[in-house]
């Protein structure tokens, strides 16, 4: 059994709700279209958009969730002491089940260079980078600079910086390291890319979602970005959902959407949902419980998982201890390579966990998976080896019938152990 999408994603708008990153099946936007859209506006005073996107409460795509103002400031007080800053928009998408980055710059590039252009002259960044690894959005974003003068984007020269995809490509210090001339793997923090990035320099890396939300609260105020979403999770996100045998789907919903609502609306009966694997890869399993929340950062950070990039992957046929099994089977080929708690950690734990799916797994190899989820967090120069401790903690906590069945005789129902995909819910090979 595979959950790869091989067919092209569905993309659409929440009902009733006036998109703000999607334009649905109308070709890629040109700058005159954006222009014409409202795009591009004249700055007016830095300093008061700072204070706007802070009254916003516009918060990282990421994955973090990081106050974006604060990123903004923190660099701008950088540039306040006379350094020279840099700006980084990553969409170097890693998570296999999200598609939201390559879409945006493939579709729709000018909020985002918008967005960068208005963070640029916040933290008074003369220079900017796109980092990406998709060839398709990279050719996309080259074209749309090209449709711009130097008087778009206020001076700013902006490259763009193409990698090969990987899962650790995307954070942050593996970004700077990149575009440095080194590998996209990340470094060891501190000091962190606001206070020694690219060229040694105090850079702003911010992800190319949260970087497109700017021109909207540049339009329209903290108060209209305010009018959908909760008080502590406002404005819209953009969700790939995958999973049910459904083609994906990208939608734009606002935060604080029920999460029963959007796999109904992405086509899943309710009765069908195991559980879902949330944020990508990085925010572990929940049971069928995902159907009684709803899709905002303080909520499920309540419930100890996470938003992450918008990612929501739905078990249905699939056992969860053979979903936790590929995804940790992953991490052990896509970490760094570089920390020996991570490489021998991710290592570890796939092993326990393919046992356990393959139906050979014993009682100690449970208590050390546990044991494992526990000590082995934080330890990591990035965060892979947290994303697995997720998967791992995850799956013993919210799963523990489908664990002891798995102890017996290897199988929770018919197929089970034929999920062996190497990139569960993946959305498009690249």
């Amino acid at each position: 059994m595979s959950t790869a999408m091989n067919t092209e994603p569905v993309v659409a708008a929440w009902p009733g709700l006036t998109p703000r990153m999607l334009r649905v099946g109308v070709g890629v936007e040109s700058a005159a279209e954006y222009r014409r859209s409202g795009g591009y506006q004249n700055l007016g005073d830095a300093a008061s958009l700072l204070d706007e996107i802070a009254q916003a409460g516009v918060l990282g795509r990421g994955g973090a969730a990081f106050p974006m103002a604060v990123k903004l400031a923190t660099v701008r007080a950088a540039a306040a002491q006379g350094l020279d800053t840099v700006l980084v928009a990553n969409g170097e998408e890693g998570e296999p089940a999200s598609f939201k980055d390559r879409w945006l710059l493939r579709n729709r590039p000018h909020p985002v260079l918008d967005g960068l252009r208005l963070a640029a002259a916040i933290v008074n960044a003369t220079h900017a980078h796109v980092y990406v690894s998709d060839p398709v959005a990279a050719e996309s974003v080259r074209q749309a600079i090209d449709e711009l003068s130097s008087e778009d984007l206020r001076g700013v020269a902006v490259g763009v910086r193409v990698v090969d995809p990987g899962y650790v490509a995307g954070e942050e210090t593996a970004a700077v390291r990149a575009i440095n001339g080194g590998p996209a793997k990340p470094s060891d923090k501190p000091p962190r890319p606001f206070e020694q990035g690219v060229g040694g320099l105090p850079t702003l890396v911010s992800n190319v979602e949260t970087l497109a939300n700017l021109p909207f609260v540049h339009r329209h105020g903290a108060a209209a970005y305010r009018e959908v979403g909760t008080d502590a999770s406002p404005g819209t996100f953009l969700a790939t959902v995958t999973g049910g045998g459904r083609a994906a789907g990208l939608y734009e919903v606002p935060l604080g959407v029920s999460a029963a609502e959007l796999i109904a609306w992405h086509g899943i009966e309710a009765d069908s949902v195991h559980g879902a694997l949330m944020g990508g890869y990085f925010a572990g399993l929940l049971d069928r419980r995902v159907l009684d929340i709803t899709l905002d950062y303080e909520t499920l950070r309540g419930l100890g998982s996470g938003l992450g990039c918008g990612a929501v992957s739905v078990l249905t046929d699939e056992s969860p201890v053979a979903v936790a099994a590929s995804v940790l089977a992953y991490f052990d080929r896509e970490n760094a390579g570089q920390c020996g708690s991570c490489f021998n950690g991710t290592a570890a734990m796939a092993a326990a966990a393919v046992a356990l799916r393959d139906g050979v797994a014993t009682a100690d190899d449970v208590e050390r998976l546990e044991r494992w989820s526990v000590v082995l967090r934080g330890r990591g120069a990035c965060a892979t080896l947290d994303a697995a401790t997720n998967i791992a903690a995850s799956l013993l906590a919210q799963f523990p019938d489908d664990v002891a069945r798995h102890l017996a005789d290897g199988r929770t129902h018919s197929g089970a152990t034929e999920f062996t995909t190497h990139r569960p819910f993946e959305v498009e090979s690249l």
